[in-house]
């Protein structure tokens, strides 16, 4: 049968002390034997909870205590030598996940600053392809022969069908109107790529 009783006395160096029982009674003598063996030392009016059994000189004695301490003051008599162990390695932890972040935050700039350049590379050269194609286009119109030839040699049909293939308003009208199969004119205006290229004020 378990009792419970608060612990009154206590010699450390000794290793012994006094339950006073609760509600109330006789002081039980017990040994530190009878605590479990968690590290922690018995601290006076501590609630416990114990069974009774006789010593070999027929007395009674504590066996079997618990402690029914909060957590907070089982927490709190946690050695300080671990406390420090564990704040020095949280520290130190803190150190390699920042690492991390400025590395992704760096690789990141670096991608956007190459994507921004790769595009207006690919602005420039579409220009500069359809001012050419725009300068052949507005030559007079008294040989059309003759200005058909400058575009076939500038373009010609390679299987390409879509505007994502394309560079250029001039290149998608070409396309349109000299190869078979394009899929470029999807509201059939004859406009070809009016979402990606001939959107522009001068595209014709």
């Amino acid at each position: 049968m378990r009792f419970e009783g608060t612990l009154t006395q206590w010699n450390d160096d000794r290793g012994f002390g006094f339950i006073t029982p609760t509600p109330a009674g006789q002081d039980i003598f017990v040994h530190i034997s009878a605590f479990a063996r968690d590290g922690l030392r018995p601290q006076l009016n501590e609630a416990l909870s114990f069974e009774v059994s006789l010593n070999k000189d027929g007395k009674k004695q504590a066996v079997l205590v618990r402690r029914d301490r909060p957590a907070s003051a089982t927490s709190s008599a946690a050695p300080a030598r671990a406390r420090r162990d564990i704040g020095g390695a949280g520290s130190e932890s803190t150190g390699l996940p920042t690492r991390i972040v400025v590395f992704v935050i760096a690789c990141a700039l670096l991608a956007a600053a190459y994507w921004h350049f790769d595009r207006r590379t690919q602005r420039a050269a579409a220009a500069r392809a359809e001012a050419a194609a725009q300068s052949l286009e507005a030559q007079p119109q008294r040989a059309p022969a003759a200005t058909a030839q400058p575009l076939a040699s500038l373009y010609r049909c390679d299987g390409r069908q879509h505007c994502s293939q394309m560079t250029s308003c001039s290149e998608a009208k070409f396309f349109l109107q000299n190869c078979p199969g394009t899929k470029m004119d999807g509201n059939g205006d004859g406009v070809p790529c009016e979402q990606q290229w001939c959107t522009h004020p001068l595209a014709k």
